[in-house]
């Protein structure tokens, strides 16, 4: 069998940094060696553009794996050949073997057939799991589906159930959105304004709408694309901060000072969301039955500019379980919410970023394709 995996996490050297996506395939895992099933691993891990990068190899994410499970996972430096051939026909019921990352071989990226086929040939079934990589039309994700019967595993399934109460909501919906980038996520806030009760902007794409509006922002972080596609949303139910904390640096190693969004100095950067905004979004917060949050709201990695994120983390997180249904997604997300300590209060944690974005967008999602209907 062979599943497809998400295990794209942090290294810090030779040992894996955060482990939340590896946590994530632990019941689909746990699943198949309870029937005795022959495991092939198969995942990505960075961008090394199908070359053999000695920093992106899984073979510390393959011992990690080993130490959640309890249980051997054989290592094997390649995703195709002879190496890994005998090493799947030596394999016992039960057994685990991990490839080496799949993005060392060019036509993983490519979709291609060939690269797609060698891979199925190692298996007799294929189970993809990996919901943050759907989106992405590469040879494990899309191609590989023509040459195997293909079917979903427990974490991918629980994505689309749990992001389908996000386009099907229990009004009101409320959706939170930071982070940097308004390009990446221009259609899923076109999308979600049209079902949201309200839609509440921060971190440095909020400075996009700023200057859209001809705003003062000082040397805030923009671009001026996104900043061309912010005059296009006009939304009245799309909130801005009413006031932020600058700093004249952009490291954040800065003194931190509360200013209206009106009153910005040129010689200023934006780095988190005020006080005042803070207790607007938390109210509107509180009136919610369905919550969508994706990006922080600020710098939150900074001591100083943190505060505005950690605010409507956790005001999510106590809304959340019950009150209403509450989900968080993307890496930075999930990071604020560890901070919180309150991430088991949230009803559902997308392992996804772009891919939860892509989905409730109503994109493709080719890894979903003859998978999900």
């Amino acid at each position: 069998m062979l599943l497809r995996a998400d295990f794209n996490v942090p290294l810090e050297g030779d040992k894996v940094r955060d482990d939340y996506k590896i946590a994530a395939g632990l019941p689909t895992i746990r699943f198949l060696l309870r029937y005795r099933a022959k495991i092939i691993i198969a995942s990505h891990l960075g961008r090394p553009e199908g070359k053999k990068v000695k920093k992106y190899t899984l073979l510390p994410v393959a011992k990690h794996l080993s130490k959640l499970l309890g249980v051997k996972v054989e290592f094997v430096d390649s995703c195709l050949g002879f190496k890994v051939g005998t090493a799947v026909g030596k394999m016992e019921e039960g057994k685990i073997i991990m490839l080496e990352n799949l993005r060392f071989e060019k036509g993983e990226e490519k979709n291609d057939k060939k690269f797609a086929r060698q891979l199925a040939s190692l298996a007799d079934i294929y189970v993809n799991d990996a919901f943050a990589n759907s989106h992405r039309r590469h040879a494990s994700m899309s191609a590989i589906k023509k040459y195997l019967p293909s079917y979903a595993g427990l974490s991918l399934f629980e994505e689309v159930e749990n992001l389908n109460k996000i386009i099907q909501p229990k009004p009101p919906l409320v959706a939170v959105i930071g982070g940097v980038k308004i390009g990446t996520k221009i259609s899923f806030i076109k999308k979600i304004s049209q079902r949201s009760f309200k839609v509440l902007l921060g971190g440095a794409l909020a400075n996009n709408f700023f200057a859209a509006r001809r705003m003062e922002i000082g040397k805030s972080l923009v671009d001026k694309e996104s900043v061309a596609l912010a005059r296009k949303l006009r939304a009245k139910n799309i909130l801005l901060p009413v006031d932020v904390v600058v700093s004249d640096k952009k490291d954040g190693s800065g003194e931190a000072e509360v200013r209206n969004t009106f009153k910005v100095k040129k010689n200023e950067i934006i780095l988190d969301i005020g006080p005042k905004t803070m207790r607007l979004y938390c109210r509107i917060i509180k009136k919610a039955q369905t919550i969508i949050w994706n990006g922080p709201m600020g710098m939150s990695e900074a001591r100083h500019f943190k505060y505005g994120t950690l605010s409507i983390a956790r005001a999510i997180a106590a809304r959340s379980r019950g009150r209403a249904f509450g989900v968080a997604g993307g890496g930075e997300t999930i990071a604020a919410l560890k901070m919180t300590k309150m991430e088991d209060y949230m009803d559902w944690i997308s392992t996804g970023g772009g891919a939860t974005l892509a989905f409730l967008s109503g994109e493709p999602m080719p890894g979903l394709e003859k998978i999900v209907k």
